[in-house]
């Protein structure tokens, strides 16, 4: 009788039957063997959860020792509003806060400015001064909490507006830990609320890391950020590629400017997508940890192991959410949010299932953090550490991730760095092109986007969608002027011509920002002192 098992080493992969593709237009075999780690060296490649390259975790234990920390992203309207949500989300069983500002606030414009007319409070909150961040943290100890705040341009307003509440409160602002996103290369990228052009915007990205590094040591002084560029239409490639080479355009500024790596380096943070493409993701997590730990160490000659770690937050992939039958982005969200746990992530949002038709209701924000807590303490998945480890596909998709992104790295470096790349819109453009072929395929119903293009319903059911109060604006607009009209103007006038001399001077602008926000300056107010100095950007065209 013939023997018809066959060992490993016998077996020949298939590289004659016709492929499938990830997202990242990565060949998919239908049956990966040992042979596919032929040069794979587990201690190089993979090594220990906690040690280099971290390829398993950038702890020893992940979440048997600490879960990740469960973050829903919120803000709407007022700071009331917003207060509300807060302290909802944290009797839900949130562990951090993560505050969602409206656009206003992230470009640096006023509540009454003209520009903002139609947009306060709409897509996140509206913070004009010191006494709206206390509005917006009232009840709630800044230094029980971990708070997230996902703004750029104006980061280090925002963050003086945090400390300034702590002060307030009566806190030790150096017991503060949270995260600014303050990723500005991203913004030109991807995103689009930039203030300042991007030389100027460095300065004060490094001036906040000075700062905050003396003052406030256990702040993430920048969450280095793909997830946007996703969003924008990038692949799972492009996003390591281009936010590892933001991080090293941000260490290469700070080392100009004269900061110890060693010193700042160990607050760094990113923040990821999580698709759909489930192994490609949880793979994409692992590779970016191992770049990382590679750049820092061998390009940056760090020395302390903190400064090779990755640690990232992510965020569901918003731009998977659809409109048609939302119910089912609710399994789109659990899907993802498990690559993030099965990758090793430090926090998640997980995206409530109506965000393709509004921002998310109370019931809707429960659900989305509830899948978190499934996860948690219903899967399995936090258990054991990365226990995808050593299966042949995810190593082999680790690896080529890895080498695919390497391969962009080493052509910006040759443009000159990523300001450069960013300059002659080659990230730009390679991103678009990425979002022109999915949709293509989308059309083509090659890429399947369930009750999209394939599945539809002849008729949709309703959803309640969170609306927001129209009165919200002219409200939040008289609380503006008349903080305005009860200031000390000598003090007021005196800390805004401080803030414009100091970014004349070169000096650091964070004592000179909080000073301003102390004599209730207003957002708009210290982004104008900056912009007489620094100009605005204007945006490269990209044809």
């Amino acid at each position: 009788m013939t023997d018809v098992k066959t060992a490993d080493s016998e077996r020949k992969p298939a590289a004659s039957v016709p492929t499938e593709e990830t997202s990242s237009h990565i060949p998919v075999r239908p049956l990966y063997t040992p042979a596919d780690l032929a040069a794979w060296d587990y201690d190089r490649d993979v090594g220990y959860p906690g040690d280099f390259p971290y390829t398993r975790g950038v702890q020893a234990t992940m979440y048997r020792g600490r879960l990740w920390t469960m973050r829903q992203y919120a803000g709407m309207g007022d700071a009331e509003e917003s207060n509300k949500r807060y302290k909802y989300l944290l009797a839900n069983g949130t562990t951090g806060l993560s505050v969602a500002f409206d656009l206003p606030t992230q470009i640096g414009l006023d509540s009454d400015n003209q520009l903002a007319v139609g947009e306060v409070g709409k897509v996140g909150v509206a913070i004009d001064s010191v006494e709206d961040m206390q509005r917006l943290f009232e009840g709630i100890d800044l230094t029980a909490i971990s708070t997230s705040m996902t703004i750029n341009a104006t980061a280090s307003i925002l963050l003086a507006l945090y400390v300034a509440v702590a002060r307030r409160q009566g806190r030790d602002i150096r017991k503060l830990s949270g995260t600014v996103q303050n990723d500005v290369l991203k913004e030109y990228i991807a995103r689009g609320t930039y203030i300042y052009p991007p030389q100027q915007a460095m300065r004060i990205i490094t001036d906040l890391f000075a700062w905050t590094n003396e003052n406030v040591p256990e702040w993430n002084t920048i969450s280095i950020s793909g997830y946007h560029m996703r969003e924008a239409g990038s692949t799972a490639v492009q996003e390591v590629a281009f936010t590892l080479g933001n991080g090293i355009a941000y260490v290469e500024a700070a080392i100009r400017a004269g900061l110890d790596v060693d010193k700042f380096a160990p607050r760094l943070s990113f923040f990821f997508n999580a698709h759909s493409n489930f192994l490609e993701e949880v793979a994409k997590f692992r590779a970016a940890r191992r770049m990382w730990a590679k750049i820092m160490r061998d390009k940056f000659k760090a020395k302390n192991p903190k400064s090779w770690m990755l640690r990232f937050h992510t965020q569901t992939a918003g731009s998977t959410l659809t409109a048609q039958q939302p119910e089912y982005n609710i399994v789109r969200t659990a899907i993802q949010a498990m690559a993030a746990v099965l990758g090793g992530t430090q926090s998640l949002h997980t995206n409530s299932y109506d965000e393709a038709l509004a921002l998310p209701t109370e019931a809707s924000a429960r659900i989305a953090l509830r899948t978190q807590q499934v996860i948690a303490f219903e899967s399995g998945a936090p258990q054991t550490v990365d226990p995808l480890a050593g299966s042949y596909y995810v190593e082999s998709l680790t690896s080529e991730i890895e080498k695919r992104a390497a391969d962009y790295l080493e052509k910006i470096e040759a443009m000159g760095g990523m300001l450069k790349a960013i300059e002659r819109g080659y990230v730009q453009q390679e991103i678009q092109n990425a979002a022109y072929e999915y949709q293509q395929a989308v059309d083509r119903q090659e890429a399947v986007v369930v009750g999209v293009n394939r599945f539809q319903l002849e008729e949709e059911k309703a959803v309640p969608i969170q609306r927001i109060d129209p009165a919200l604006e002219p409200k939040q607009v008289e609380r503006l002027r008349a903080l305005r009209a009860k200031r000390n103007a000598g003090t007021w006038q005196a800390a805004i011509q401080a803030v414009e001399d100091t970014a004349r001077s070169g000096e650091n602008l964070m004592p000179r920002i909080l000073a301003a926000v102390e004599a209730n300056a207003t957002v708009g107010e210290i982004s104008d002192a900056m912009r007489k100095v620094y100009g605005e950007y204007k945006e490269a065209v990209v044809i």
